[in-house]
């Protein structure tokens, strides 16, 4: 290799966001390999009513510190590749094969969105689309209720905040014939997803399930 290509893969090199190596991939070899480590063995193993659920890996560890990096650290370039992950094992194991699904992502509230800049669950939508080649509506759901954080809430009040939080946009109906498929980062108790489910199911959709990068099931 020259010294002119040495010099130029060193230019490349960024820092990776979870263990500050220099890398030319978004995170580094290491991390990547320890973040695999959180693979769920049979991602459909939770594919099954009410609201069946696909999940790419364990929210703990080095897979929990890479959302919370792709979300409140200005990484929305990490979404995308872990929605890419989950494309790939939605090929591998998708309980849907033969089904035209149309793909929407849990939202942020508007204010909220403004804040960050991106929705990640959004950009994990886009990577899952373009792994998979499923059609993807970025904004099917608007959420119109401004919640509080989840996290402290017990079960009831988890559903009071987020009852009627969730409207189904104009481009989304115009696909009613198609059954959806919703996204999001991560999936613990599954009010949210359950809240954007019947508001989907009274306008007259089918949601099929939900993909998520990481889920806290046992």
């Amino acid at each position: 290799m020259s010294i002119l290509q040495n010099l130029l893969n060193l230019f490349l090199q960024i820092n990776c966001p979870l263990c500050e190596r220099a890398t030319p991939n978004q995170i580094c070899e290491y991390c990547v390999q320890q973040l695999h480590t959180y693979r769920y063995p049979n991602s459909d193993g939770f594919w099954q009513n009410p609201l069946p659920l696909f999940v790419w890996g364990i929210y703990d560890g080095s897979l929990k510190r890479v959302i919370k990096v792709a979300k409140y650290e200005n990484q929305p370039q990490i979404a995308l590749l872990l929605g890419q992950w989950l494309g790939k094992a939605w090929l591998l194991k998708s309980p849907l094969s033969s089904v035209k699904v149309i793909v929407t992502p849990i939202p942020l509230h508007a204010k909220k969105l403004s804040q960050r800049g991106y929705n990640q669950a959004a950009l994990i939508a886009q990577g899952f689309c373009q792994i998979t080649g499923l059609k993807l509506q970025k904004d099917g759901l608007k959420r119109i209720k401004e919640t509080q954080a989840q996290y402290g809430l017990s079960a009831v009040e988890r559903e009071k905040n987020l009852a009627n939080a969730f409207t189904v946009s104009k481009p989304l109906l115009h696909h009613l014939d198609r059954p959806v498929l919703l996204v999001d980062d991560i999936y613990t108790t599954g009010s949210t997803a359950k809240s954007a489910q019947q508001t989907l199911h009274q306008s007259g959709f089918t949601v099929l399930g939900i993909a998520v990068v990481a889920a806290t099931l046992k």
